[in-house]
């Protein structure tokens, strides 16, 4: 995989979860040395409890080689969700939670912080860390992918 598609790769322990709101949907937070996200997530397909460690990955695509497909070639596939349909490994078989979104929004935080948020179909994601781990996202489509 291509280092540079692959934007943040890192292991959080949930520190909290919050699935009062709504059905289905809980918003999860965790936290590691230096980061620390709140994430809304589908939790009828993907539980989430307080104390567990999962690995949180961000990518800017599903081809293990790095390579960038356009919306335009995705949409003649059908869409990014069968990108692996014809046989071909992505980087969503290493992963059991995959949502496809867009970052919109970038904080300056206090000192060196910088506070990154983004969008997948309205399960928001909110991230705070220093700015040398979080400088690479930008406003682009991204692939969040989570596993266990």
């Amino acid at each position: 995989m291509s280092t540079d598609a692959l934007l943040l790769d890192s292991t959080f322990r949930i520190t909290a979860v919050n699935d009062v709101k709504y059905d289905r949907v809980a918003r999860i937070f965790g936290e590691r040395d230096d980061l620390k996200f709140s994430l809304d997530i589908n939790s009828e397909i993907y539980p989430v409890f307080v104390d567990e460690t999962v690995q949180l990955s961000i990518a800017s695509t599903l081809n293990l080689d790095g390579s960038i497909v356009s919306k335009e070639s995705a949409a003649a596939k059908g869409g990014w969700r069968d990108v692996g349909a014809a046989g071909e490994v992505t980087l969503a078989d290493q992963y059991d939670y995959v949502v496809y979104g867009k970052m919109y929004r970038f904080e300056e935080g206090s000192g060196e912080t910088i506070k990154v948020y983004a969008s997948f179909g309205g399960l928001l994601l909110f991230i705070e860390g220093p700015h040398k781990r979080l400088s690479s996202f930008k406003h682009e489509y991204i692939y969040l992918l989570m596993k266990k």
